[in-house]
């Protein structure tokens, strides 16, 4: 059920819609004013909390926008992805209907998940022409890896040119493309890596989807500076949590709830807000939920008590957000 407060949302959520939709019947032709509506965000906040589609795969377009906002999530960072709720060969048709079922649940779409890398596959324009079309502001970007016979240095010399001409693209098409700091041995796992290719690129269309949970995981107490380093570069962060755990002898990272692990989430927030970092922030939930935290279409355990999960860690990281007097 939904509260009081929800539903004052969307209610002025849809009287803002409707008024701006006079207001282009007076400047555009009636089909003109029509398609202009259909593709209108939502009024977005600075930065909106929003639940990564791929947790909710299990349930199809309908029922993961009303369980969003059920839950009290402000958007969706929606999966156009191969598996995803919207297959990459699909999106010039689909992502504008869903995109249109979003909005008028009240909800935004600031951001969406993708595997472009390559600015001259026909695929990636069409995915990144329509989502600038809907006003989508932000998608993050696919991962490269290095090349063993080039090394680090020269790998790095080659991408760059690959990323100025996808970030060429995306102002083609008025999006920002970001690219996720990821542990691991890829390209952007270190972080500094992401500075040296992006650091001469206008950040307006071309920067990072900020990730503490890998930031600390790779970099320890130095994430705050890799916070420094690319604070110019952020408009779009993930949010997850971890522990390190001894198995069998051996290290490993675990997937813990929000404020349960090791990153320090109040220093993070209170260092994006003296940075003046802000925009959307996609909730990650990769702790054991049945098979939700890998994105499986079926799930082991009952819905209930993933939604559950999930809500709770949203109205944790809220309090966080709070307590930090983070907007």
């Amino acid at each position: 059920m939904h509260n009081s407060p929800r539903y004052s949302r969307r209610t002025f959520v849809k009287s803002t819609a409707l008024a701006a939709t006079g207001l282009a019947l007076g400047a555009n032709s009636l089909s003109q004013s029509a398609t202009a509506n259909s593709l209108s965000p939502v009024p977005a906040k600075a930065s909106p909390i929003c639940v990564f589609s791929k947790h909710l795969k299990w349930l199809n377009l309908t029922d993961m926008i009303k369980a969003a906002a059920d839950m009290g999530f402000d958007g969706i960072d929606l999966a156009v992805r191969k598996d995803g709720h919207i297959e990459p060969e699909q999106a010039e048709k689909e992502l504008p209907l869903a995109v249109e079922k979003i909005r008028k649940a009240g909800l935004e779409v600031p951001m969406i998940v993708t595997t472009i890398t390559d600015p001259k596959a026909p695929i990636n324009e069409a995915i990144i022409k329509t989502a600038g079309k809907l006003g989508i502001k932000h998608y993050r970007t696919g991962y490269l890896n290095y090349d063993a016979t080039l090394g680090v240095a020269k790998s790095l010399e080659k991408f760059k040119k690959q990323l100025e001409d996808l970030a060429a693209l995306n102002k083609k098409y008025n999006i920002q493309g970001a690219y996720q700091n990821h542990a691991g041995v890829m390209v952007g796992s270190s972080v500094w890596d992401l500075w040296i290719l992006l650091k001469d690129i206008d950040p307006q269309w071309l920067g990072v989807q900020y990730d503490i949970k890998h930031a600390t995981l790779e970099g320890g107490l130095s994430w705050v500076h890799d916070l420094d380093l690319l604070r110019n570069h952020i408009r779009c962060m993930d949010i997850k949590d971890f522990i390190w755990e001894n198995k069998d002898g051996k290290w490993h990272q675990k997937q813990v709830p929000v404020g349960q692990g090791m990153v320090d989430f109040p220093q993070y927030l209170k260092r994006l807000k003296s940075f003046n970092i802000s925009g959307p922030m996609s909730m990650h939930f990769e702790y054991s939920l049945g098979g939700a935290e890998t994105g499986k279409s079926n799930i082991s355990i009952p819905r209930d008590e993933v939604l559950m999960s999930m809500k709770r860690d949203l109205e944790k990281f809220k309090q966080l957000r709070q307590e930090a007097n983070f907007g």
